[in-house]
């Protein structure tokens, strides 16, 4: 089963036996464990649930959930990731690693990209400045109108000043360039989403 949690080490550069140099970006990934296996019999849909890390002080309802695949087990993060079936041969406590990625497959990772805090307009949106002419207030950043007199409101959705990143981003299409199974290293070329130490998914499709 093609899917794996990972934490985002950084971006390095990596030199082929034909002298091509690939960027990618290197992911702690793994072991992570199977804590729980969904079907549609029971849950109304077929799902796989592992979990990945070291957590601290967790509570009593997750510490009752993950024992059932096993004793010691205390994962920092729990995904669920669905599936059309269950992969046949799965089951509770099953530990996943980088092997069961091999270079050249495709993969989607999905993190939360880096946080901005609050940010304007030409920042946040893209927005032009206003006109820096003679007689000019000077203000050229500002949103300006953001409205006709009807409805008499703003509309939802409206490109205003905000809280700028944070959010789930879904990278497509990434290809795996380098695994290193001793040391739970996986290389996917190109950027991922997300800042460093922020954890991630990996999915492929096998």
């Amino acid at each position: 089963m093609q899917v794996i949690l990972g934490t985002k080490i950084g971006m390095t550069q990596i030199i082929g036996d034909d002298g091509v140099v690939t960027p990618v970006t290197i992911l702690q990934a793994g072991p992570a464990t199977v804590t729980q296996i969904k079907t549609v019999e029971t849950d109304g849909y077929n799902a796989v649930q592992v979990g990945y890390g070291q957590g601290k002080n967790l509570s009593k309802s997750v510490t009752g959930h993950v024992k059932k695949a096993g004793e010691n087990i205390n994962p920092k993060v729990l995904k669920e990731f669905r599936v059309e079936e269950i992969p046949e041969g799965i089951k509770l406590g099953d530990v996943i690693t980088v092997e069961s990625f091999k270079l050249g497959d495709k993969v989607t990772v999905t993190g939360i990209s880096k946080g901005k805090g609050f940010a304007g307009t030409v920042k946040r949106h893209n927005f032009n400045e206003s006109r820096n002419t003679h007689g000019f207030k000077g203000n050229i950043r500002r949103v300006g109108s953001i409205g006709s007199m009807y409805p008499q409101k703003v509309f939802k959705g409206k490109r205003m000043p905000g809280r700028m990143g944070h959010d789930q981003v879904t990278v497509k299409n990434l290809v795996v360039a380098y695994i290193d199974a001793a040391n739970n290293l996986i290389g996917l070329k190109g950027a991922v989403p997300g800042p460093r130490k922020g954890v991630v998914s990996v999915e492929g499709k096998e």
